[in-house]
């Protein structure tokens, strides 16, 4: 169901409400973590509110951090190409899909990449109980992740987007560095930094739409707007829908 974002009068830029060019609607959709039940929930009423409000240019903006902890990592995967492909879409890089990516080629981040909840997404690929049973084994659970990992998945993480900015925002899965401009910030940071932008006012020029960090609700101060509701635990995924001036919420229920 759509609701309205309390909290607006927070957001400004130059002075002024921030505001996307008028006929472009976006849904910003936060951290899924292999919650595809939710994911089909969350498109189901987007779609839903396109057939009561249609908009010229919908435009979906998804945050990262699609894969690990939850059940279902590769079929959100085949779940978010399917979608790009009759929908206008932009998919964003997470520290996830980072980590995940890079353990293809660096044997050295597999125990990290197993601590954030990687082992759940090697299951769901189906790489066989007894490699994941040792995990000391990392050869083998390299080489089995390539055997399972579809080219058409590996395209869709090679093409992943660091950032993405449309009128008065720009969305990044973990936020920005303050006094850095947008245009010079590095990947590290807009996929990983917490505190350092969490506690900070500093004017980016834009709204920063992010995630990564989980919180209880939707977190919404002068300078960013954090998405992410923790949906792999809460069972609350969230959207943000954006249209002219206006900002507006759907989510699934919580503890679905």
């Amino acid at each position: 169901m759509l609701s309205s974002l309390p909290g607006l009068q927070k957001l400004r830029v130059r002075g002024r409400r921030p505001s996307l060019p008028a006929g472009l609607r976006i849904y910003a959709v936060g951290d899924i973590h292999g919650r595809l039940d939710l994911l089909d929930e969350l498109l189901a009423q987007t779609s839903t509110d396109l057939a009561f409000r249609p908009t010229v240019r919908p435009v979906y903006v998804f945050l990262g951090d699609y894969i690990d902890r939850g059940p279902s990592s590769r079929e959100t995967i085949d779940r978010l190409i399917q979608h790009g492909e009759t929908n206008e879409s932009v998919f964003l890089k997470g520290n996830h899909e980072l980590v995940a990516i890079k353990c293809l080629s660096d044997r050295g981040l597999f125990h990290q990449w197993l601590r954030l909840g990687g082992v759940e997404t090697l299951i769901s690929y189906g790489v066989p109980p007894e490699i994941l049973a040792n995990t000391k084994q990392i050869a083998a659970l390299q080489s089995a992740f390539h055997s399972a990992l579809p080219q058409t998945h590996f395209r869709f993480f090679r093409d992943l987007q660091s950032s993405f900015a449309c009128g008065d925002f720009f969305f990044a899965h973990a936020g920005a560095k303050p006094n850095v401009e947008l245009s010079r910030q590095k990947e590290s940071d807009l996929l990983w930094i917490r505190e350092e932008f969490l506690s900070s006012n500093c004017d980016f020029g834009k709204i920063i739409v992010h995630g990564h960090t989980p919180a209880s609700d939707i977190e919404l101060g002068p300078n960013r707007i954090n998405i992410d509701t923790g949906a792999f635990a809460t069972g609350r995924l969230t959207c943000l829908v954006i249209e002219d001036e206006s900002l507006s919420v759907i989510d699934t229920s919580l503890n679905s």
